[in-house]
């Protein structure tokens, strides 16, 4: 995946060296019940995240309530965990201080 697709991309830092998926894993345990979808939703990202070459702390998740609300955590990048109908809002903020 290139970041032709998105121009924004293309002003944040770079990575200096190769990533791979092993270096988006966090050390947290995973607990989601078994068979659950978010598991392959978590593996896919770990695993594009490498090919947009962006430094890992210039990544942010945000995510809302629920069982899929821990997966800024099991990433190792910067995560936010909102209230009820708010990662939107958080987003779009993060998004236009810090495009």
């Amino acid at each position: 995946m290139t970041t032709d697709a998105f121009p924004a991309l293309s002003l944040v830092p770079k990575a200096e060296a190769l990533q791979s998926a092993k270096d988006f894993k966090s050390d947290q345990e995973v607990r989601w019940c078994p068979g659950c979808g978010d598991y392959a939703i978590l593996s896919t990202v770990q695993s594009f995240l490498p090919d947009l070459g962006l430094k890992r702390e210039n990544i942010v998740f945000v995510s809302g309530i629920g069982c899929s609300s821990r997966f800024p955590y099991y990433l190792d990048t910067f995560g936010l965990h909102s209230i009820h109908g708010r990662a939107p809002a958080i987003a779009t903020g993060l998004a236009t201080s810090r495009p």
